[in-house]
């Protein structure tokens, strides 16, 4: 013991140099996210976790966390390897110097020893031979005591464990003891040469008093110790009171795997308790072979002992079970005769083979487990090799809830094989990835919102706490009074059954499945009522918790049946239950699962096929599962489902290959357990295939896919996969000319899930990929405009749309300058000169062709050359006869373009010749012209004074309509449609940016989720919450050239969204923004100030006033904003509306003013809707229109007065309807266009009711589509591509501009005739428009919305300090804040507030309204004259009376009692909380980053120019290492 003395003399002596040093080798954390997770420097090789401490050990670090995952110290595992005392022995040393660094030392085993305050750690420095450490466990800096030993493998294992185990000693002491068992491998390394006495299974000591010493092996005369036959792989070990289970994966002697379970009794000594050795084989299939062991838990340590372990079934990684065994010690086996593990005194028997008591959960790919009790219920934490963590309820019988996903990683990465519940709350479970572990709560019960959610979650973590009215962990109610679901799985919370007794006496019996404190046990009670007399008679026998009975007064129940209400109370909670009692004889028919589902929800009993009433067995819908029907179907079956692969969003269009399939009515779609089916309609349903929607999912895996029937059966067997999300890479070539449809391929991974693509300049234009597979796929690229620099691509798939953060840059078309011809033998080679530029085009997006006499030749493409500033192309025309091509033609994309090989000098002297003709013709021209202009100007004259007389007319007939038709327009607006909240904050944030809108904002699924954020946002989230960096970094931002208004408002609304959660710290940032801003302008023209959007904090002060405001926007201004835009739809809809452009006659617009309108005349018509097929019609409705019409008009009105008449719309839409008119007894079909419509010009003019001859009184009836399809279906005509070209409606063909050619040839043909119809509108909204502005500027109960009155006073404060003393200034600071930068935009785009569509009509007037409410701010006078725009004369006279109603506005804010910080600040947090968790703040700060990363040396500069402290700069880097490896992070 001499060696081990001086080993542990040197160790004390090292202690407090150690202590000095701690500093360099305790490092800070990278990516820590509070509460939520923590990201290392290298991979997890090792994870333990003791009291309340966490210990992972890294290829270069040890780190001891807190229970909560925060950084209490890390341990550098690197320094120098010394020659030690002792031949052969090599010593480990930390140093400081990195330049002396030659050794690391990688932990292969560790384990806290608890009971001695100890944390021990062996690996092998350089791969030599071992070396083990005893540190501090509460402070791993102090090393307590090395030694150089093996104790554990000597290289990285994940097939090797260990473990403390207690040994009873004969004297009753217990000694603690380091159980080992190392991996066999067939093939392994003996390069290493080391004196050890290890074997596969070995017990060491773990203190220095025990005999040997500590780490010693020494049991007496013999070392403790076992050794293998065969190759074993070590899975899991724990110890249980005396015993000790481990479990291996074995190979058996005709090399097949077999998972092995040794026991072993701790007793008497180290000896005696290895030679307790018994084993078994451990079987999830009959034979029992080829399946593996892959991750392990102990679910119970009671009698029986229950465990739980994953196997894969086939001994790969994908095909996984969850497999339930009772593993309790089979004391009947022979000790020592295992034929796997060996020791002295060995015998070799057959091992027994144990079953599994059930196979509880089939997943792909499931890599882990944890499993825990949670009262009567087993609860399991599976982890998944694609990142997922999966919670599994299952109570005493075995029957298993629904899964959940608890958390689910970005990406597919793996989770480390052992999971760990948090030792200090046990709420929380740690996830371990590749180089990060998850802390991630165990339940979501804060996100059930009612009692029935609460209970329907099947969660036993989770109480009502009815003092809180809130779902809860049981700990977490103050009080005993609260619910929780039974010890049984159930599927609801109250059911009844009806028994008939033998006297004709009918008992309804309800029982209540429920977990109640004792507290609500003491007054369980129950009432039955119905609406009409008392259901029960009076000798009910007592509720008895759970159950309670009504004798019912009646021995026969209602032929409709008996609505009846039960009222249950259970201390101070009241649960209610309304119930449709049926006669259970009444309920006959085909048997079929439906009609069986229909009777055991009915209470009813399900026996021998057919319904009757129920008996005291316990029966559920599971009887109805499998039944055969005895209806005549033939059974469906499925042979394909393309595709089978597809994304978590699913795909909208599945094709299902089968035979059979008529009778199939839709297709269901299920995880392995009964849970949640989705069901998908079908359509295109031929008989051998049809179509269905693939749904979306929150879990990866397959699933089932089977077909209903119409009985309710399901039948076929067919699996679809869901995948992560597609991801690309790279795209080449990555720019296009502006014309567009170059060939681009794109490269990433899973691009067989792409539907198709966008283009953020084109978001409505979807490009169909071709050449798909999953690591690249080939698109055309879209055209752009001019101004367009370049364009982000996205990805499509289902319905959503994912960014794909590559950028298509577009540049000018390609100039081909001139081209020279050669013969060279039979060919022609054609040299073709371009002008150099970026597109980097090649021979594959040429087709050229040499010109010759109408005569095309093909040039096949060779070479291209780059020289200078010219591109070369070479091709040849092959086998050519003597011709001299003077022209080429060369297309690229789909635009051709025709090269000449020089001027042609003829053509030019001709030109020259003609000059002197031209001049002549256009003296003569304009002679001509001057007298025509005499006789036009006395033919006008003439026609004007008939004009003045028919506006009169006009205007006189306007206000006559107006004051009949003005009160109609407030009629049968129904609800209104407002949009939540973070719809309108989307459109708002990103209103160009439907990419960066759709990964900022969740889906309405995910509403009450909270979000948990990946370590590194969490980490760019804590940076940005330091007001010194995030300014700097915002100044930074604005100083580069290359940062755009677009990057602007980007950065802008990211920081809205990630911010979000803290928006009282958003406030104070955007105050010393704006100071900084003011500051800047101060000196130049202070009225400038936030009128436009250039900076980051305008675009800012735009996003927060929107959120300040919306409270505001939808309890007061919405409705009237709302009646307005139902008022206007309204009175456009009231005249003449030109069906291809759009055009009203009565709008605000004078662009959109309907001024070609011809005579027309009112109608009322008569509207029959068939009901059935059998001819029978509804009563008639009455329906206004017009005799100018089209027949797709009259359909849309005809379903408007459907819905404003019932309040519903009608069960057809309106491309699925067709309409007859009554004639002389026939009902003829009206179509829009036919063989008898009017052709000009091969323009088709629409049929109108006018062209049909359809008279006032008429008859018109609806048919729908699907019942009573036409002989000739006819598509919409506004399907067609041309529809503005091919077709015209109430404008001629013939009519140019805003004249006619023939101006007198029809009546009021003139624009200026029907400018009166501007002013017509403007009065019949009026009233309208005056209360949406007066809701805007008035004070309610004289208070300002508080976001208004704060920023007001802001202003003004601002103002005082810069000495600004002119009130103009102020007066316009406030308008450039609020009306400019938030009214206008919700006046102008209600689509933002509501769910509608605003045509391009509807934008029109609401522009105009929009001008006059922004010169209503205005503090100069408007200067009228007769260049006035119509726009501007129209509320002319009702300005100046809003102005002064403004002045007031501002003037009463201003005398406001001052609203003070505290007061703002709750309000602010009260924002923040009211929509916490519906913004996806992971998303916006990694987008956040991709600008922080583009500038980072410049921010980086900007830190150390403002003085920021270095922990500031190295925060700022260590965000950028940790993105930057998560991008490189893959499991291994």
């Amino acid at each position: 013991m001499n060696g081990l003395q001086k080993h542990q003399t040197r160790s004390y002596k090292m202690i407090l140099l150690l202590g000095l040093m701690a500093f360099l080798w305790v490092e800070t954390a990278q990516c820590l996210e509070e509460d939520e997770g923590f990201t290392f420097e290298g991979e997890i090789r090792h994870l333990a976790v003791a009291t309340n401490t966490v210990y992972i050990s890294t290829d270069e670090k040890l780190y001891q966390l807190s229970h909560d995952l925060r950084l209490v110290r890390s341990l550098i595992q690197r320094g120098t390897l010394k020659d030690g005392d002792q031949q052969g022995e090599k010593e480990f040393h930390r140093v400081s110097d990195t330049n002396a660094l030659n050794a690391n030392l990688s932990i292969n085993l560790l384990l806290p020893f608890v009971k001695n305050d100890t944390l021990v750690t062996c690996g092998a420095p350089n791969n030599s031979c071992g070396y083990c450490e005893v540190l501090d466990l509460k402070n791993i800096s102090n090393l307590v005591y090395s030694e150089n030993i093996q104790m554990g493998p000597l290289k990285r294992s994940n097939a090797s464990i260990s473990l403390l185990v207690d040994v009873k000693k004969n004297s009753g002491l217990t000694e603690t003891y380091i159980l080992t068992a190392i991996e066999k491998r067939k093939d392994e390394s003996k390069e290493i040469k080391c004196s050890s006495n290890i074997e596969t299974i070995n017990l060491h000591n773990v203190i220095d008093r025990q005999d040997g010493g500590i780490f010693s092996l020494q049991g007496g005369s013999e070392y403790a110790v076992i050794k293998s036959e065969g190759i074993v792989e070590f899975v899991d070990g724990f110890q249980i009171n005396s015993t000790v289970y481990l479990l291996s994966n074995v190979r058996s002697s005709d090399q097949n795997n077999k998972v092995h379970l040794s026991w072993f009794v701790s007793q008497t000594s180290k000896v005696d308790t290895l030679k307790s050795l018994r084993g078994v084989y451990l079987s999830v299939s009959d034979g029992g072979e080829g399946s593996r062991l892959l991750a392990s838990s102990v679910i119970s340590d009671g009698q029986p002992v229950l465990w739980s372990g994953v196997f894969s079934v086939d001994g790969g990684q994908a095909n996984t079970e969850l497999v339930v065994f009772d593993i309790s010690p089979d004391l009947s086996i022979a000790t020592n005769t295992n034929p796997h593990f060996t020791t002295k005194e060995h015998k070799v028997s057959q091992l027994k083979t144990l079953r599994p008591k059930t196979v509880l959960f089939k997943q792909t790919f499931m890599t882990s487990v944890a499993a825990v009790r949670q009262k009567a219920w087993m609860v399991f934490f599976i982890g998944t090799g694609d990142g997922q963590l999966i919670k599994l309820v299952v109570d005493r019988n075995y029957h298993p809830a629904c899964p959940e996903v608890l958390y689910r990683a970005s990406d597919d990465r793996k989770v480390f094989p052992k999971i760990h519940l948090d030792p200090v709350d046990h709420k929380h479970v740690y996830v371990p990835f590749r180089n990060q572990i998850k802390r991630v709560s165990v339940s979501k019960c804060s996100t059930y919102t009612s009692w029935e959610k609460c209970w329907s979650a099947q969660d036993p973590y989770c109480v009502w706490c009815d003092s809180k009215r809130s779902c809860m962990f049981e700990d977490e109610c103050p009080d005993s009074n609260w619910l929780s679901i039974p010890d049984e799985s159930q599927q609801k919370i109250v059911s009844h059954k009806l028994i008939k007794n033998p006297t004709g006496e009918i008992n309804l019996i309800i029982q209540i499945h429920v977990t109640v404190a004792t507290t609500g046990l003491s007054n369980f009670a129950c009432q039955f009522s119905t609406t009409s007399k008392e259901p029960c008679t009076k000798n009910n026998p007592p509720p008895a918790f759970p159950r309670c009975t009504c004798i019912l007064s009646d021995d026969t129940l209602p032929a409709d049946g008996l609505d009846l209400t039960v009222k249950m109370r259970l201390g101070t909670i009241h649960l209610s239950e309304q119930l449709e009692l049926i006669n259970c004889s009444n309920i006959h028919g085909q048997p079929s699962p439906r009609l069986c589902r229909r009777c055991i929800n009915a209470g009813c009993g399900w026996s021998h096929n057919r319904c009757s009433w129920a008996n005291q067995e316990i029966q559920n819908d599971s009887v109805c599962q499998n039944m055969t029907t005895g209806m005549n179907f033939s059974q469906p079956e499925i042979t394909s489902i393309t595709p089978s692969v597809v994304s978590f969003y699913g795909t909208n269009h599945a094709l299902l290959s089968g035979r059979n399939l008529h009778s199939v009515s839709s297709v269901r779609i299920q995880k392995d357990l009964s849970c949640a089916p989705q069901e998908s309609p079908v359509w295109n349903n031929t008989g051998t295939s049809l179509t269905f929607h693939i749904p979306s999912t929150e879990t990866k895996g397959v699933v089932k896919v089977c077909m209903l029937l119409p009985d309710g059966s399901c039948h076929g067997n067919a699996d679809i996969t869901y995948q992560s999300l597609p991801i690309c890479n790279k795209m080449t070539p990555s720019s296009t000319w502006i014309s567009g449809n170059r060939k681009v391929i794109l490269i990433g991974t899973r691009l067989n899930l792409v539907e198709g693509l966008t283009l953020s300049h084109a978001p409505h234009e979807v490009v169909l990929p071709t050449n798909i597979s999953s690591q690249s796929l080939t698109y055309e690229t879209p055209a752009a405009g001019q101004t367009i620099p370049s364009s982000f691509v996205r990805l499509k798939v289902a319905n959503q749309t994912l960014a794909c953060s590559i950028t298509l840059t577009y540049h000018p078309e390609p100039q081909f300058t001139s081209f020279t011809s050669a013969r060279t033998g039979e060919d022609i080679r054609i040299i073709i000169q371009k002008k150099g530029d970026k597109l980097e085009m090649t021979t594959a997006d040429l087709l050229v062709w040499g010109m010759q006499n109408e005569h095309d030749y093909p040039c096949i493409m060779e070479t291209k050359e780059s020289s200078n500033d010219t591109d070369t192309f070479i091709c040849d025309i092959q086998s050519t006869p003597q011709v001299n091509f003077q022209q080429l033609k060369i297309r690229y994309g789909d635009k051709t373009i025709i090269l000449n090989n020089h001027y042609q000098p003829l053509f030019l002297f001709m030109l020259l010749a003609l000059l002197p003709i031209l001049f002549i013709i256009v003296v003569v021209g304009i002679m001509f012209y001057r007298r025509q202009t005499k006789n036009f100007t006395s033919r006008m004259n003439r026609f004007m004074e008939d004009v003045e007389l028919n506006v009169r007319n006009d205007i006189r007939q306007g206000f006559v309509d107006l004051q009949i038709e003005k009160a109609d327009l407030m009629e049968n607006v129904g609800a209104i449609p407002f949009l939540d909240y973070k719809h309108f904050a989307s459109r708002t944030f990103f209103p160009e940016s439907e990419t960066l809108m759709a990964l900022c904002i969740k889906d309405i699924g995910q509403d009450v989720v909270k979000t948990q954020l990946d370590e590194c946002s969490q980490s760019l989230s804590k940076l940005i919450q330091d007001q010194l960096f995030l300014t700097s970094m915002v100044h930074t931002l604005e100083e580069q050239k290359s940062f755009t208004i677009k990057d602007k408002c980007a950065v802008a609304s990211l920081l809205t969204v990630a911010l979000h959660s803290n928006l009282p710290y958003l406030t104070e940032v955007m105050e010393v923004l704006l100071k900084d801003l003011m500051q800047q302008k101060s000196n130049a023209q202070p009225k400038l100030l936030l009128r436009r959007t250039e900076s980051i904090v305008e675009k800012l002060l735009t996003n927060w006033i929107s959120i300040c405001l919306y409270g505001f926007l939808r309890e007061t201004v919405g409705q009237h904003l709302f009646l307005l835009v139902s008022a206007l739809t309204q009175q456009i809809a009231k005249g003449p509306v030109d069906s291809v452009t759009e055009k009203a006659l009565y709008t605000l617009s004078e662009d959109w003013l309907l001024w070609q309108a011809q005579d027309f005349s009112s109608l009322k018509l008569k509207v029959l809707f068939a009901v059935g097929s059998d001819g029978e019609v509804s009563e008639p409705l009455e329906v206004d229109a017009l005799t100018c019409d089209t027949v797709e008009q009259l359909k849309e009105k005809i379903l408007s007065a459907f819905k404003s008449k019932f309040g519903f719309p009608y069960n057809s839409s309106l491309r699925d309807i067709c309409i007859e008119y009554e004639k002389e007894g026939l009902f003829i079909p009206l179509q829009e266009v036919d063989a008898t419509s009017e052709v000009i010009e091969q323009v088709t003019m629409l049929n109108t009711l006018k062209h049909y001859k359809v008279n006032d009184g008429g008859t018109i009836k609806v048919l729908s589509t699907k019942t009573h399809p036409p002989l000739s279906p006819q598509p919409s005509v506004k399907d067609d591509e041309d529809f503005s070209g091919k077709y015209f409606h109430l404008i001629d063909p013939d009519e140019d501009g805003d004249q006619m050619k023939n101006p007198e040839g029809k009546k009021l043909k003139l624009k200026e005739v029907h400018l009166t119809k501007l002013l017509s509108t403007k009065v019949a909204v009026h009233s309208f428009v005056e209360k949406l502005f007066r809701s805007i500027w008035g004070l309610s109960q004289s208070k300002a919305p508080a976001a208004v009155k704060y920023f007001f006073d802001f202003l003004d404060a601002q103002a005082d300090n810069m000495k600004i003393t002119d009130p103009d200034v102020r007066h316009i600071w406030k308008t450039n804040s609020l009306p400019l930068r938030f009214w206008i935009n919700i006046l102008k785009n209600p689509q933002f507030v509501f769910d509608l569509e605003k045509s391009p009509h509807m934008d029109g007037c609401l522009s105009v309204i929009a001008q006059a409410f922004m010169d209503s701010f205005s503090l100069s006078d408007i200067q009228l004259g007769k260049h006035t725009p119509t726009n501007k004369l129209l509320y002319a006279r009702d300005i100046p009376k809003f102005q002064q109603e403004v002045k007031t506005y501002y003037k009463q804010i201003r005398d406001l009692s001052p609203i003070t910080d505290a007061e703002f600040r709750d309000f602010l947090q009260g924002e923040s909380k009211k929509h916490e968790n519906e913004f996806n703040e992971a998303a916006a700060l990694r987008e956040l980053y991709k600008f922080i990363l583009r500038y980072f040396t410049q921010i980086k500069e900007k830190l150390d120019y403002n003085g920021a402290p270095a922990e500031l700069t190295e925060q700022l880097q260590h965000v950028k290492e940790s993105f930057d490896n998560l991008k490189s992070c893959s499991w291994s």
